[in-house]
């Protein structure tokens, strides 16, 4: 399980784990992690948290939030970052982190049905992800486990297919933990796979995607066989492979 380790000055205050969804830090008492310092914001961030990736958010604080020396609105966190918050400095521990990988920053292509006849060209790689221009959403993964360990017993396999735009048609297996989806910079959401159930959670973007015409709220929504969602413009259905 990812953790924090809260501290200042070098001394270690405070190890957190991150166990829930949703975790705020601020100076106020009602966040998960108050940290009592007029330099820091009342709500002042979000770590959202599903299996073992971590994504910050920057909740429009005062005096800002930073990452390894950078100011960030929203990042996704990788082992070791250091989060800074006015003095007080919050490392992010994964434990199954993968050196010099982050999520996001490969394209699951292995996943493609073999009926596509070039997905290595028709999906952005990573160092193109961020590029303006870019067309195609992406369809990417951020883990790399094999099926079989995360499948309980008898689960069905969950599926996108996309229904518009030049991937119309194309269906991606969601085999995987985790996989997210969109184009960075603009609109990204995650779909994970979970023992009950396929569940989707808004990652990054002002406007957040979309199941059967209804805008998600931050909590993470179960998907269902033949629901229709919308990330960046593009509209897929979601079914339960037979």
């Amino acid at each position: 399980m990812p953790k924090l380790i809260l501290s200042m000055d070098g001394l270690v205050l405070k190890e957190i784990p991150l166990h829930k969804e949703r975790l705020s830090i601020g100076r106020k008492p009602n966040n998960d992690v108050q940290i009592d310092n007029l330099a820091i914001s009342g709500h002042h961030a979000v770590i959202t948290t599903i299996l073992e990736d971590a994504f910050l958010e920057d909740q429009n604080s005062t005096n800002g939030t930073y990452v390894n020396g950078q100011p960030i609105k929203k990042h996704v966190l990788r082992n070791n970052d250091v989060i800074e918050l006015g003095k007080y400095r919050i490392k992010f521990l994964a434990d199954s982190a993968q050196p010099g990988l982050s999520p996001s920053e490969f394209v699951d292509t292995a996943a493609l049905k073999p009926i596509f006849p070039n997905p290595a060209a028709d999906f952005a790689s990573s160092a193109g992800a961020g590029e303006p221009g870019a067309t195609q959403t992406q369809l990417l993964s951020s883990t790399a486990r094999d099926a079989s360990v995360d499948e309980p017993l008898g689960q069905r396999v969950g599926v996108v297919q996309i229904l518009n735009g030049a991937n119309a048609g194309r269906e991606l297996e969601l085999s995987k933990s985790l996989t997210t989806l969109g184009k960075p910079g603009k609109q990204v959401a995650v779909i994970a796979r979970r023992p009950h159930g396929y569940f989707i959670t808004h990652v990054e973007g002002l406007a957040f995607p979309q199941v059967n015409g209804r805008a998600l709220d931050a909590q993470a929504r179960r998907l269902n066989d033949h629901d229709i969602v919308e990330i960046a413009g593009v509209k897929m259905e979601f079914f339960l492979r037979p």
